[in-house]
């Protein structure tokens, strides 16, 4: 699988948004967003009109990028989705929310998804007591994240538990002494913080 190596500010620059892949960066006047907000490249700046199918892509493409997905990845992901009951756009957006680095991320545990990857496949947790280092691996309600025990004394982790701060979505709960959190409910589209059009992707995928 092809990995970007490029600047992520440039990413959230071509969507036009804030995909908050930098972490706390991305909430203050230093977002490359905020202090440079056309798109990059010489043509930036001008403006054209997009197609219905630009607009579909653009969603699409913001999408992968929020959850740093590569684009085999995210239509396999998009293909298990069509097979679950219920609408697949909706189904595309829990199984991307359930993803074990997007759950890290979320439970505070990591400032950015790009960070969470890599501290799971350095093998720092557990998923209800046994070692899991598969970032892509998908979550269930019920099951149990931790912190492994001889990595809960490194420096990284000590500071975490001591200024933890944080608004977790209503399908989380974390205990920030234990470093150990739960998925107590399996995550629907409104909890999302930040606004996808899946009809858009939906219809992309079905021409």
């Amino acid at each position: 699988m092809s990995k970007y190596t490029s600047a992520d500010c440039r990413l959230c620059r071509r969507e036009g948004s804030k995909l908050f892949l930098k972490g706390d960066r991305c909430f203050t006047g230093k977002c490359a967003v905020v202090r440079r907000p056309a798109a990059p490249g010489q043509h930036g700046t001008s403006r054209k009109k997009i197609s219905e199918y630009g607009l579909q892509l653009r969603e699409k493409q913001k999408t992968k990028r929020i959850y740093g997905l590569g684009e085999t990845q995210f239509r396999n992901t998009f293909k298990k989705a069509e097979i679950m009951k219920g609408a697949s756009g909706e189904n595309l957006l829990q199984l991307l929310e359930r993803r074990f680095d997007n759950v890290v991320f979320k439970l505070g545990l990591a400032k950015s998804r790009s960070q969470a990857r890599q501290l799971i496949n350095h093998g720092h947790f557990n998923i209800d007591g046994k070692s899991v280092n598969i970032p892509s691996y998908i979550t269930k309600a019920g099951q149990v994240i931790s912190v492994k025990d001889n990595k809960k004394g490194s420096n990284y982790f000590k500071a975490l538990s001591s200024s933890a701060k944080l608004n977790l979505p209503k399908w989380l709960e974390f205990n920030f002494e234990k470093l150990q959190g739960k998925i107590i409910a399996l995550p629907s589209k409104e909890d999302l913080d930040i606004q996808i059009a899946d009809n858009m992707i939906v219809e992309l995928y079905s021409r």
